[in-house]
Order: C-alpha cells, then sequence, then structure tokens
C-alpha cells in the first residue's frame, strides 16, 4: 500500500472519529501528519495500560470498508494533496474558531460530477430558510445570472433562499453545489430529495461529515465556513438579526471573501440582519446578479453602467434651450419679446432657441404666440 492510500486511511478514520470542524484535531493533523496523528491516537494508553477511549473508537473504525460502502453510494473522499482538492479551503488555516469550529477539513466527501477543484470561481448564495417571495426572487435571479456568465453557485440546500438560488442556476443549466450539515449519502431536508438528487447529477453534493452522519447543529456551524471558505464571494440576500448566513458571511468577511448584502424592505423582520450589516459597512450592497459579478469577478470584467433615467428630447437641449422652454406658457401663447423678458435672455437669442425646439417639437407657433406642446410634457 502506498503512502498516499495509507494516509488516505488515516484521514477517513480521523473524519469519522470527530466532528466536523474540530479544531484540535485539525491543528495536530497539520502538525504530525494524518498518519503519525492517527497511530499515536490508536496507541494511547490510560495510567492502567488501558485503551483511552479515543483509541478504542479508532480501533473499531475501518477505513478500507468505509471507503468502499462509500464508492457504492456514489461518493469519493477528497484529501489535502488530490488533483481535486480545493486549495482555496486551505485559507482557514490559522484563523481563530467561530463556535468552537475552525480549521481546514481532515477531507471532503463529494457526489456528483463536478470536482472541487473546478470551483474557484464560484459564489455563495445563503439566506433565511423562511424567505419571503421577494428575497426568492431575488436569489433565483442572482443565481442565474450567475451561472450563465460560468460561475458556479454554492449553498447549503435548505429552503428558502438556498433553494431559489440552486434553482435558479439549475434553470439555465449552469453548475451549482450543495454544501450538507449531514453525511453527502442523506438528503437534508427529506422534501429536497429530487433538488439534491439533480445537483448530485450535475453539480456536486460534499459534506465535510462522514457517511450517515444526521444533521445537527454543531455541524451546520461548521458547514458555514466550508461555503465561505470554497467561494470568491458571499451573498445574503434575506437574515434576520440571528441567522445561520450570517455566520457564514463572517466566515467569508475573515476570510478576505467579498461580502454582499441584498437590502429588502425597512419593515421586514427577515432583512434586519443584513441591513445591520449594510449600516455598518460589513456588506457591500447589491440589487442584482450583474452587481454580483462586478464584485466576484475579474479586473475590469462584469463592469455595470450605473443606472440612468432613459434620454428625454429635454436632455439634449442646450442650458438656456432649456431656460427659454421653461419661460413658454402652457394654454395661452405669448410673443417672443414676452418670453425674452420671462427668460432674463436677449430677444434674437430666444428666437434662434425657439427654432430649435420647435424642430424638436416642444413648442408650437400660432395666432396668440408661443406655446408648449404635449411633446414638451414628456
Amino acid at each position: 500500500m502506498s503512502a498516499d492510500e495509507r494516509e488516505r486511511l488515516a484521514r477517513v478514520a480521523l473524519n469519522r472519529l470527530t466532528e466536523p470542524g474540530d479544531l484540535r484535531l485539525a491543528a495536530l493533523t497539520d502538525e504530525l501528519g494524518a498518519l503519525t496523528l492517527h497511530r499515536l491516537l490508536a496507541e494511547e494508553r490510560d495510567l492502567m495500560g488501558l485503551q483511552t477511549d479515543v483509541a478504542a473508537r479508532l480501533t473499531g473504525i475501518e477505513p478500507e470498508r468505509e471507503l468502499e460502502q462509500a464508492g457504492r453510494l456514489g461518493l469519493r473522499f477528497v484529501v489535502p494533496g488530490d488533483d481535486e482538492w480545493p486549495v482555496q479551503v486551505g485559507d482557514l488555516a490559522g484563523l481563530a474558531p467561530l463556535h468552537e469550529r475552525g480549521g481546514v477539513p481532515i477531507g471532503l466527501w463529494v457526489k456528483g460530477p463536478v470536482r472541487l477543484s473546478d470551483i474557484g470561481r464560484s459564489l455563495a448564495v445563503v439566506g433565511s430558510r423562511a424567505s419571503t417571495s421577494y428575497g426568492a426572487h431575488v436569489a433565483g435571479e442572482m443565481g442565474a445570472v450567475a451561472a450563465m456568465a460560468g460561475t458556479v453557485v454554492v449553498s447549503g440546500a435548505a429552503f428558502g433562499i438556498d433553494d431559489a438560488a440552486h434553482r435558479g442556476a439549475l434553470s439555465v443549466d449552469g453548475p451549482t453545489v450543495a454544501v450538507l450539515a449531514c453525511g453527502a449519502d442523506r438528503v437534508y431536508p427529506a422534501a429536497h430529495r429530487e433538488l439534491i438528487a439533480r445537483i448530485a447529477s450535475s453539480g456536486a453534493v460534499v459534506s465535510e461529515a462522514a457517511p450517515g452522519c444526521a444533521p445537527q447543529r454543531i455541524r451546520f456551524l461548521a458547514r458555514n465556513r466550508l461555503i465561505a471558505a470554497l467561494t470568491r464571494g458571499t451573498v445574503v440576500v434575506e437574515a434576520a438579526t440571528r441567522s445561520g448566513a450570517l455566520n457564514t458571511s463572517t466566515w467569508a468577511g475573515r476570510l478576505n471573501r467579498v461580502v454582499m448584502g441584498v437590502p429588502g424592505p425597512v419593515t421586514s423582520v427577515s432583512s434586519t440582519g443584513v441591513h445591520e450589516q449594510l449600516r455598518t459597512g460589513a456588506m457591500s450592497l447589491v440589487t442584482s446578479g450583474s452587481d454580483v459579478l462586478e464584485l466576484i469577478g475579474e479586473s475590469g470584467t462584469h463592469l455595470v453602467e450605473p443606472a440612468r433615467a432613459p434620454e428625454t428630447v429635454r436632455d439634449r437641449l442646450t442650458a438656456r434651450q432649456r431656460q427659454v422652454l421653461d419661460a413658454v406658457p402652457v394654454a395661452q401663447g405669448v410673443g417672443a419679446d414676452s418670453l425674452a423678458r420671462v427668460a432674463g435672455l436677449g430677444l434674437l437669442e430666444v428666437r434662434s432657441a425657439l427654432a430649435v425646439l420647435q424642430r424638436a417639437g416642444l413648442v408650437m407657433s400660432d395666432e396668440g404666440g408661443w406655446r408648449i406642446t404635449v411633446l414638451a410634457h414628456a
């Protein structure tokens, strides 16, 4: 058995031994290496010479069997050093934990054709499970626009915003990745069985938790750091003051990723967390998929034109011509000399401006004098 194979087996055992995001195990693995750490833990004895609890648990783990069973389920175990390993998650190394979770994963269980090494150009879309129709619409639009631009859309396959973002990407046959808080062989929530199966068939389902593991609160917190680390930026569409989505955006900020927020109605409880982050400058305000692509794209790409109102006939006039137009009455026509006095301009300049305004269809002349047309009201 090669050293790489033994390393993989050691990581499978360590992955099964502990919870995702166990900072102590991640640090020891980084310091000693998985093989050495596995050997030291397996040989551990207490003062009476008996195996410690950790050693006993390791003895009961069969990593070869784990990999064989996972393979039958279509799962692969990706570890550091593999061609598929997403190097960007290495940015988690050295960061202080949040809620006692942190560190670089021991390994990642993956199901689906998309390789993790190919999702460097990616966007996390997260938010409330109890999303509004407004939030779901925005998340779906962002997922679709990002996917059409070749950006991998990453989320957690939960109800609400996650669901909308994944479906937005799938609606344009774009790539999307679901990072789960349970084993990659499980479906959570159960109502999303069809969605998760579709993601696995065209994108990827990823989990740090070993196969068979159930979703637990601590695993969601660990999962959030992976969503942030895998992607170039995180956009929060809707989030209340206490929200897992804000935990993800906090990780994104600590990882120096782009952090974005979508404003909602100021009366919406679903957006209070986002609004507070926008108010303090912790997030960049975005309102569309185009805004997001500009922020996470390469410099000079996906530039968004500033929003402007449609150009009107008035916009093409000079300042003096607008000054004359403003002096022309609506109902009863007046002479050019009267307009000159009202506009405060010379008679020759007023007559020249009136000629231009008449050709533009903004004023008309009849027996009573000059007056504006319907077009001038546009």
